[in-house]
């Protein structure tokens, strides 16, 4: 009974964070045998064009909750290698995950990735960009499974946690980018 009354507490707060969202940010985080699904979408008000440019700059990723390297290591045509530190904690034990991700961006709505290497057993998903009346809705979908000995529940509390807080970054770093006229087109 106590763990069903957990439950219900943990979902209830999920749902009134992302009812509350300037955003309209939804989340949900869903296990999948050793791994875990991830469906995400928000709003912002950029075009589709500043939504390309935001969505592509990969090194600005280091402005988001637990990132604390984004770099470019190649670019080929429509591919671009990314590595990636992040770093954060569970509970009080901090960790560290590193990774290698290609980029390949198929189209100006949708961009694909694929860790090619990193302490993820395995992450791939996507982003479509969708406009959407005055604004575009950035849509994430991934599958990751961790190689680590935390516990499932554990774990998939963390990705909700941490997710949650680097999409709303993103979509909030997206408005002050706009405000501030860095996205220039040419």
């Amino acid at each position: 009974m106590r763990v069903f009354i957990l439950g219900v507490l943990f979902f209830t707060a999920l749902h009134t964070q992302a009812a509350s969202s300037p955003y309209d940010l939804h989340l949900q985080v869903y296990p999948n045998g050793d791994r875990f699904q991830i469906v995400a979408d928000y709003k912002v008000g950029l075009s589709l064009y500043q939504s390309v440019i935001f969505i592509r700059d990969y090194e600005a990723a280091i402005n988001f909750p637990g990132i604390k390297e984004s770099k470019i290591i190649s670019r080929s045509g429509n591919q671009v290698l990314v590595e990636r530190t992040v770093e954060d904690h569970i509970l009080l034990i901090p960790i560290q995950m590193r990774s290698i991700v290609q980029y390949k961006e198929t189209s100006d709505q949708v961009l694909n990735f694929e860790q090619l290497s990193g302490d993820a057993k395995y992450y791939k998903g996507s982003w479509r960009l969708d406009p959407e009346g005055d604004g575009t809705r950035f849509k994430f979908r991934a599958t990751i499974e961790l190689s680590s000995i935390v516990p499932r529940s554990l774990a998939e509390y963390f990705i909700t946690g941490q997710m949650t807080k680097r999409f709303e970054a993103m979509a909030e770093n997206a408005t002050q980018r706009l405000a501030q006229k860095q996205f220039i087109c040419k």
